[in-house]
């Protein structure tokens, strides 16, 4: 296959261990692109791109946005708008499972709005 627009080829390499697993677990990753990018770069656009797939995992998993079905007019955007604004206000809670906690318990709800 050619691709006449290709300025770089990356590999991204991690390593995540979580708890006391130490040999954790290593991920590779594949990327192509149209922009000529030093290593910098490469690294900056690949943690950027993580960071917007992190945020969309949290809506949905912890919000349920991939089965909302609201259709009429703008009231998918509206909902979307409203489940950025509840994230924002978890994350900025410090709490471990602040995420968590707030799909099960109304009081915790009520005093990450109300203080």
């Amino acid at each position: 296959m050619e691709w006449p627009e290709l300025k770089t080829l990356g590999v991204a390499v991690s390593h995540r261990m979580e708890g006391d697993d130490k040999a954790g677990e290593i991920n590779i990753r594949y990327y192509i692109s149209s922009a000529e990018l030093d290593a910098e770069s490469f690294a900056h656009s690949v943690r950027g791109h993580w960071s917007i797939e992190s945020m969309h995992w949290s809506l949905d998993v912890s919000m349920r946005e991939d089965e909302c079905q609201i259709l009429f007019g703008n009231g998918g955007q509206n909902f979307a708008r409203f489940r950025h604004i509840a994230l924002n206000l978890l994350k900025k809670n410090k709490g471990k499972d602040s995420v968590n906690l707030a799909q099960m318990n109304n009081e915790y709800r009520e005093m990450l709005i109300f203080g």
